[in-house]
């Protein structure tokens, strides 16, 4: 990295294990871009401002200060400081809530995004909101859901620019820890892959979510007495878990029009969850709607850009 003449603003996403930086001018073209695992859960309160002024050191040079703005884990309660969460429905392509934070680096002018909540059924949301800005910055019109595919899956109702509401599935965190804690974890260590059993644990669930913890241990008794491949298996405990996440979220996709918004690998397998159920769903990049929501709040909060 360089000193960078023409820098203008710095976006940032900053989520509980990974930080991103991009350093832009005055038509949000990236001039430089910075990656790495410092994420919010490996920090002390008092590390974020330090970490943030030795990033940035190459980019600004001298005392000037820059506009810096953050989405994402780094305004949770246990981040840097709490930015509060705005009331469902709110509209994304009208309003940017957000908080600055008083830092001793004069070079900061740091201001964090606050997330989304729903009061009932209870729900929140931090960082996904910024993604869903990013996608609706594009695609204006859009009227129907988005499934933010990851460790706290999130189905959400869209209209008119407005966010009207969500339900959240811990997927994701019950994944991981099926498959790395608990007695499935020797059944189900393997790296690869199988669509066809995959979907098959997916309508299994859907039609019978009740008999997830039962479908659960036949994993472990297949893996004994059988010697199904770990793949296989490992496919059929995601379908099992996603399965039933979406015998919950019915309401959210059954004749909906979809986009899921994730990166490659998770996109493309809730892709092939749904079609096995006859719905069509559209795939769009995660990280450029991260940073197209980074660019449209700038623009709603200084007016300018």
């Amino acid at each position: 990295m360089k000193i960078l003449k023409h820098l203008c603003w710095i976006a940032v996403d900053w989520g509980s294990s990974n930080l991103r930086m991009w350093a832009l001018n005055k038509k949000n073209e990236t001039l430089d871009s910075f990656s790495s695992n410092d994420g919010m859960l490996g920090l002390e309160n008092d590390a974020f401002e330090p970490l943030l002024s030795h990033k940035i050191s190459n980019w600004v040079s001298g005392d000037i200060s820059i506009p810096i703005l953050c989405c994402g884990m780094v305004g949770a309660k246990q981040g840097w400081m709490e930015a509060p969460y705005a009331t469902v429905p709110y509209n994304l392509m009208q309003e940017s809530d957000s908080v600055k934070v008083a830092c001793t680096d004069n070079r900061l002018d740091v201001r964090i995004l606050g997330g989304l909540k729903q009061n009932n059924p209870a729900d929140v949301m931090r960082g996904e909101e910024t993604q869903i800005r990013g996608f609706l910055s594009n695609f204006s019109n859009f009227d129907g859901i988005i499934c933010l595919p990851g460790t706290h899956t999130k189905w959400v109702q869209v209209s008119a620019g407005e966010v009207i509401s969500f339900r959240t599935f811990m997927s994701g965190e019950l994944f991981a820890l099926m498959s790395k804690y608990s007695v499935l974890k020797h059944s189900v260590n393997s790296d690869g892959w199988n669509y066809q059993e995959f979907n098959s644990a997916v309508s299994e669930s859907i039609s019978n979510p009740q008999k997830l913890f039962s479908d659960f241990f036949k994993l472990r008794a297949d893996d004994l007495l059988k010697k199904v491949e770990k793949s296989v298996l490992r496919s059929k405990l995601s379908g099992h878990i996603i399965g039933t996440e979406l015998a919950g979220a019915k309401p959210y996709w059954l004749g909906q029009n979809i986009v899921i918004l994730a990166n490659s690998d998770l996109s493309k397998v809730y892709k092939a969850a749904l079609e096995g159920q006859g719905v069509f769903a559209q795939e769009v990049d995660a990280t450029k709607c991260t940073f197209d929501g980074l660019t449209k709040a700038f623009s709603l909060i200084y007016g300018r850009y």
